[in-house]
Formats: structure tokens, C-alpha cells, sequence
């Protein structure tokens, strides 16, 4: 891949990238007396979802978050009531825009670059997660990993994305905080912008890119996008 070839079409990753999860908390605080326990359920959702692909197997994003739940609350000796599976639900169809996701999206529409998104979600809902959130007129296109029925990082999503669009792999950007993601996009020739946002990192090891781009705010790794690649 040519570093040098301009990026022209950004895509988002949504959970926790635009969405905040954090707004999950008060039913892990209520249910296990423990906020934190969300990250653990976050990254069993993850490790699952990547072993579902793996396997060759798959169940929807959706399934697979209340099963982690269950699992979890295995793990912990905690018995779930119908309401908490309910909310949880609720709650992941309702999570708000961190607060800067529409000024970056502003200043990356402005410069004229195109916009859509990515994720492990289902998109059948109706309002969809983006709507409820505010920010989809800023996108042309949604796209979920449900139709190729394998997760990210597997490679077929992001080619799924490039051959909707007729884009050349080059000319796309993944952005994310969550380097696993990032790592499967420049694996399939795009490039890679990680959001540093809290409980995400880079991975310094041997052979594991590292992101084209890092920032801890969105806004700041919307400058950077500008500043490197901006449309002529």
C-alpha cells in the first residue's frame, strides 16, 4: 500500500468509538455492586464474538451481549432477572454520543471528506442506534457485519465496505479505540486511526502495526485526518 495515497473516505467504528458504553454502568453497579464488571463483560462480548468467527460459527452481536451477561453473572454467582437482560437492552440502544463526536464529525465533513460507519451491531432497528444518538445525517452509509455474518477484525467485513463503495482499500481509514480493530483494517490495506479513549491502549509488541494516527480526543484525531489527507 502506497502511505502516500490521500484517504478519502473515513469509517467509523460505533461502539464506544461514537457511542458511550459508560452509559451501561448503573445496571453493572446495581447488578454485580461493581461498574467496573462492564469492562469484563465488554471484552468477553469481544473475545466471543472473534471466536464465533473463528469457529465459522454465528449468532448476532445482540445475543452475544446477553449471553456475556449471563456468563458473567455465572462467574460471579449473581442470578439476572428478566428486567436486568430488559435493561440491558434498552440500554445499548440508547447509548448517547461521547461529546466530541459531532464537532469532529463536523470539521471532517467540512473538509469534505466522506463518512460512514462500521460495526458488530445489527442495523435492522428502527430508530437506529445513530438516529437516537443524533449523529446519522452525518454519515451516507451504515454498514453491519450481520451481512457477511462474521465479526471484525475478519477480513471480509472491511471488504465488504470497500467493494459497496468502489473504493480502493487505500483511500479508506478506519477509525476506533479499540486496536484489534484498527489492526484488522491495515491488515486489509487501509489505514488505521485509534481514539485513545479510557481502557484502550496501544499494543507494543513485535509486528502488530501500529496506528497510521492516535489521539485521546476525537476532535484532535479529526484535526490530524485533516491535516494529513484533506480532500483537494
Amino acid at each position: 500500500m502506497d502511505k502516500d495515497l490521500p484517504v478519502s473516505i473515513i469509517v467509523f467504528d460505533v461502539n464506544e468509538t461514537l457511542l458511550d458504553i459508560t452509559t451501561l454502568e448503573p445496571l453493572f453497579e446495581r447488578v454485580f455492586g461493581d461498574a467496573f464488571v462492564l469492562r469484563e463483560w465488554f471484552a468477553q462480548l469481544i473475545l466471543y464474538s472473534q471466536t464465533m468467527t473463528l469457529s465459522g460459527l454465528y449468532t448476532p452481536f445482540g445475543a452475544l451481549a446477553v449471553g456475556s451477561l449471563s456468563m458473567v453473572a455465572a462467574t460471579r454467582g449473581v442470578t439476572l432477572a428478566d428486567a436486568d437482560i430488559s435493561e440491558l437492552k434498552t440500554r445499548m440502544n440508547e447509548m448517547p454520543a461521547h461529546p466530541d463526536v459531532a464537532p469532529a464529525l463536523t470539521r471532517l465533513r467540512d473538509a469534505g471528506f466522506r463518512m460512514v460507519t462500521l460495526t458488530n451491531s445489527a442495523s435492522a432497528s428502527s430508530p437506529t442506534a445513530l438516529e437516537r444518538a443524533g449523529i446519522a445525517p452525518f454519515f451516507e452509509r451504515s454498514f453491519s457485519v450481520e451481512s457477511v455474518r462474521k465479526f471484525k477484525p475478519a477480513p471480509e467485513t472491511y471488504q465488504l465496505v470497500a467493494s459497496e463503495l468502489g473504493a480502493d482499500t487505500s483511500a479508506l481509514c478506519l477509525v476506533a479505540c479499540h486496536l484489534w480493530d484498527t489492526i484488522g483494517a491495515q491488515a486489509a490495506g487501509w489505514r488505521g486511526a485509534l481514539i485513545t479513549r479510557p481502557h484502550n491502549a496501544i499494543l507494543p509488541a513485535a509486528e502488530v502495526p501500529a496506528p497510521d494516527l492516535i489521539a485521546s480526543e476525537l476532535t484532535e484525531l479529526a484535526d490530524q485526518i485533516v491535516l494529513r489527507w484533506k480532500p483537494a
